[in-house]
C-alpha cells in the first residue's frame, strides 16, 4: 500500500510507480477504505506515500505525526507538492474539507469542524452548534447533555470497553451513556439489544422501571421453596451504590434502598449462619 517516493526537482512524481487508490473504485471516488480525498499524503516520518494516516499505522511499524506532514501527491497530475486544499499543478481540489492544523483532507458530504482543545477534527456543524468541549472530559460531546452528562476526567481517553478501539482519535462515533462512560455508538447499539447495564460500572443505561416491576411480578408468581423462607441476601446496588438486605431469590435481587433489580449479590445469608456465594 505504501512506496517510496521518486522525486526530481519540479517534484514531479515518475508516473508509472504511481496509482490512484480509491475509497470506491466503482464510482470512481477517490480516497481510501477510510476516507474520500483526491490526494495521498506522504509521511513526514519515513517519508512514504500513504493514502491517508490510518493506513500508513496499519503498515508501518510505528506511528505518524499527522501535523507534521508536510507533503501532498496529486492522484490526478501525481504532482508532490505541499500541503494544501488545492493542487497546485493541476488545479484539483484536494478535498471539501482541509484542515491545515491536522493535515487532515475529507471530501465527503459529512460536517466536519476542528476542535482547538481536542487538538484534532471532529464530526459535527461546529462548537457552539451541536458539540461543545467539556473541559473536564476534555472531549466534544453533543450540546444537548451539556448540562446533564456526568463528567469523568479524560473520559474518552481509553479503549471502547467493547470493540477495544481507542476512543479519542477514533473515526467511529461515540457517545456518552447516561453513567458518563464513553463507548462507539455502532458497539452500544449492539449491546443494548442483550443487556441494559453499562460493561464498565454496571449502571443502568436508562429508566429501567417497566422491566424492574415485571421482575417484580414474577417474584411475586414464583414465590421461594419453604426450606429458603428465611434465607437472605446482602446485596449490592450498580445503580444506587448502596448495600442492603433483601430476601434471597432464585433468580431476582431487589435494592431495599433504589428498588432497583440491577443488584450483585454479596453473601446469602441462613439464618444466623453466613456462607460464601
Amino acid at each position: 500500500m505504501s512506496q517510496s517516493i521518486p522525486t526530481s526537482s519540479d517534484h514531479t512524481i515518475i508516473m508509472k510507480d504511481n496509482e490512484r487508490s480509491y475509497y470506491n473504485k466503482e464510482k470512481n471516488i477517490l480516497g481510501c477504505i477510510h476516507y474520500q480525498r483526491n490526494i495521498k499524503i506522504q509521511a513526514n516520518c519515513c517519508q512514504k506515500i500513504f493514502p491517508c494516516r490510518l493506513c500508513h499505522d496499519a503498515n508501518s511499524d510505528h506511528f505518524i505525526i499527522r501535523s507534521e506532514t508536510k507533503k501532498m501527491l496529486c492522484m490526478e497530475c501525481f504532482t508532490l507538492q505541499p500541503v494544501g486544499q488545492w493542487c497546485t499543478s493541476c488545479g484539483t481540489k484536494a478535498a471539501r474539507y482541509y484542515c491545515n492544523k491536522c493535515q487532515f483532507w475529507d471530501d465527503s458530504d459529512k460536517s466536519i469542524y476542528h476542535c482547538d482543545d481536542c487538538g484534532m477534527c471532529r464530526q459535527g456543524k461546529g462548537l457552539g452548534i451541536d458539540f461543545h468541549h467539556c473541559k473536564t472530559c476534555n472531549v466534544c460531546m453533543e450540546i444537548a447533555i451539556k448540562d446533564t452528562h456526568k463528567c469523568i476526567e479524560h473520559n474518552l481517553e481509553c479503549d471502547c470497553p467493547i470493540c477495544g478501539e481507542y476512543m479519542f482519535t477514533s473515526t467511529i462515533p461515540v457517545i456518552v451513556m447516561a453513567c458518563g462512560h464513553g463507548i462507539h455508538k455502532p458497539c452500544y447499539k449492539k449491546h443494548i439489544q442483550s443487556s441494559y447495564q453499562c460493561p464498565i460500572c454496571l449502571k443502568s443505561l436508562g429508566d429501567m422501571s417497566l422491566y424492574f416491576q415485571q421482575l417484580e411480578k414474577e417474584l411475586d408468581c414464583q414465590p421461594m421453596p419453604e426450606a429458603y423462607r428465611y434465607h437472605s441476601s446482602l446485596i449490592f446496588c450498580n445503580d444506587c451504590e448502596n448495600k442492603s438486605n433483601t430476601p434471597y431469590h432464585f433468580f431476582h435481587h431487589r435494592c431495599q434502598i433504589c428498588f432497583s433489580f440491577n443488584t450483585t449479590v454479596l453473601k446469602t445469608i441462613i439464618l444466623d449462619k453466613t456462607c460464601s456465594t
